[in-house]
C-alpha cells in the first residue's frame, strides 16, 4: 500500500515541472535579480521581468549581498529548467539597457543664435552711397556734358579742345580751365596716355587737387559757446541751411541756440521757429526788433546757459544794397561787444545755381563781414558746380574760401561736409 501511495506522489511532482516555467515568470522574485544587474546598469525598475529568468547568476553574486542568497535557493529547486535560461532575451534586454538615448537630449547648442547683432554697422554704407548718388544725380548736367566727351573718341588736341569748352559751359571759369587743361597735358605727355578712359581718370585726379584747398573740417570745439553768423542774398536757403546745421551739430554731441535775426522777410521768424521745434532747440526772437539787439541776446543766453553753439540768422539782401550791407557790418560789430573773439565763423549761404554769380556775391559779402567758409546749397536742380572749381583758382579777384558744406536736398540728411574727390568723381560723372 505504501508503494502504492508512493507511486501515486511520484507523478504530481513530475507534473508540476512542466508549469513550473510560468510561475518561474512569477515567483522569479525580481527583487534578487534586479540587486545583481543593478551595479553595471542603472535602468529603471520596468525591465527586470525579462531579467527574472536569469536566476543562475544570481547566486554566484550573492556573497555580496546576503539576502540575495535565501531567496535564490528556492528558485534553484527547479534546477531541470535549464531551458529558459538559454533563452537570449536577457541578453538583448541588456544590449538595449546602454541607451544612450539621453546623451543627446544635453545639446545644449542653441545659445549662439544671438551672432547676427553686429548688423547695425553697415547701415552707414548705404546712407553714404545714397548721399552720393544724389550727389551724381544733382550735378548729372555737367556729368553728362564732361564724361560724355571721353566716349570713343581719340587722344589729340580736338579732345583738348571738347574739354575746354565744357569746362568753361560748367562755370568753371577761364582760370581755373586754362590752368586745369595745362597740367592734363603735362601728365598726357608724360605718361604717353593713349586711352581715352585713361586721360579721364587723370582729369578727375587734377580736379580733386585743385578743389581740395576748398576742404576743411568745421571744428565745433574751439570755443563754447561757438558764435556762428551766417548771412546771404534772398532765397539762398540761410534758415534751411541752418535748420540743417543745427540737426549735425546735435548729432555731434553739441547744444545749440539759434537767434532769429531777419527780421525783415515775412514769416522768417516763425519759419525759424519751426526748425527749432522740430530740432528741439531754443529760438531767441523779438518781434519787429533790431536784428543787432536779437544777436547780442543771444550771445549773452549762450554764454550764460553752458551752449556750444550759438547761430544768428540774418535778413538776406544783395550785394548792391549799400545800407542793408551796412547793417550787416552793425550786426558783426555788436556781437564782438556781446564776446571779443566773436564771431568765430562767418558763413555765406550760396545757392549753386547762381553760376558766375555767386563770385560777385562772394566778394562783396568778404568785403563787407570777412566771410570765414562757405555753404553751396541746391546742388540737385540745374546747377553746373564749376563755380567751386573757379573759387579755387581766384577767379575775379575771389579769395579761396572754404566750403564746409553742400547740400542736394531738403531733407535734414542733405546737408554734408565737402570732399573734393567726391565732388570730382560727380562732375565727371564717375
Amino acid at each position: 500500500m505504501f508503494s502504492r501511495f508512493f507511486k501515486k506522489k511520484t507523478p504530481p511532482p513530475a507534473a508540476p515541472v512542466q508549469p513550473a516555467p510560468p510561475p518561474e515568470a512569477v515567483d522569479a522574485v525580481p527583487a534578487p535579480a534586479e540587486p545583481a544587474d543593478a551595479p553595471v546598469i542603472p535602468a529603471p525598475p520596468p525591465p527586470p521581468q525579462p531579467e527574472a529568468l536569469v536566476p543562475a547568476p544570481a547566486p554566484a553574486e550573492p556573497p555580496a549581498e546576503p539576502a540575495a542568497a535565501p531567496a535564490a535557493t528556492p528558485v534553484s529547486a527547479p534546477a531541470p529548467a535549464p531551458g529558459p535560461v538559454r533563452e537570449p532575451e536577457p541578453a538583448p534586454a541588456a544590449a538595449a539597457a546602454p541607451v544612450p538615448a539621453p546623451a543627446p537630449a544635453a545639446v545644449p547648442a542653441a545659445p549662439p543664435a544671438p551672432e547676427p547683432e553686429p548688423e547695425p554697422e553697415p547701415a552707414e554704407a548705404p546712407r553714404k552711397a545714397s548721399w552720393l548718388a544724389r550727389l551724381k544725380q544733382g550735378l548729372s548736367r555737367t556729368g553728362q556734358s564732361i564724361g560724355g566727351i571721353f566716349v570713343g573718341v581719340k587722344v589729340d588736341e580736338n579732345l583738348f579742345e571738347e574739354l575746354e569748352s565744357a569746362l568753361i559751359m560748367a562755370d568753371a571759369g577761364l582760370e581755373a580751365t586754362e590752368k586745369l587743361l595745362t597740367a592734363l597735358r603735362a601728365r598726357v605727355k608724360k605718361e604717353r596716355i593713349e586711352d581715352a578712359a585713361q586721360v579721364k581718370t587723370a582729369l578727375r585726379q587734377l580736379l580733386a587737387d585743385h578743389l581740395r584747398p576748398l576742404e576743411r573740417a568745421f571744428d565745433l570745439q574751439r570755443k563754447q559757446p561757438l558764435v556762428v553768423m551766417i548771412a546771404g542774398v534772398n532765397g539762398a536757403g540761410k534758415t534751411t541751411s541752418i535748420g540743417k546745421l543745427a540737426h549735425t551739430f546735435q548729432r555731434q554731441g553739441a547744444s545749440v541756440l539759434l537767434a532769429a535775426g531777419d527780421t525783415f522777410r515775412a514769416a522768417a521768424r516763425e519759419q525759424l521757429i519751426e526748425w527749432g521745434s522740430r530740432n528741439n532747440v531754443t529760438v531767441i526772437s523779438q518781434d519787429g526788433g533790431d536784428p543787432a539787439a536779437v544777436a547780442f541776446d543771444a550771445v549773452n543766453a549762450g554764454r550764460a546757459r553752458g551752449v556750444g553753439v550759438v547761430m544768428v540768422d540774418t535778413a538776406g539782401r544783395l550785394p548792391t544794397q549799400l545800407h542793408l550791407m551796412e547793417e550787416l557790418k552793425k550786426i558783426r560789430r555788436v556781437i564782438g561787444k556781446a564776446d571779443a573773439a566773436a564771431p568765430h565763423e562767418v558763413l555765406l549761404v550760396v545757392d549753386g545755381n547762381t553760376g558766375q554769380n555767386a563770385l560777385a556775391q562772394i566778394r562783396a559779402f568778404d568785403a563787407a563781414i570777412t566771410l570765414t567758409g562757405l555753404v553751396v546749397t541746391k546742388l540737385d536742380g540745374t546747377a553746373k558746380g564749376g563755380t567751386l572749381a573757379a573759387v579755387a583758382a581766384g577767379s575775379q579777384g575771389v579769395r579761396p574760401i572754404p566750403v564746409y558744406w553742400i547740400g542736394v536736398g531738403e531733407s535734414l540728411e542733405d546737408l554734408q561736409p565737402f570732399v573734393a574727390d567726391e565732388f570730382a568723381g560727380a562732375l565727371l560723372a564717375e
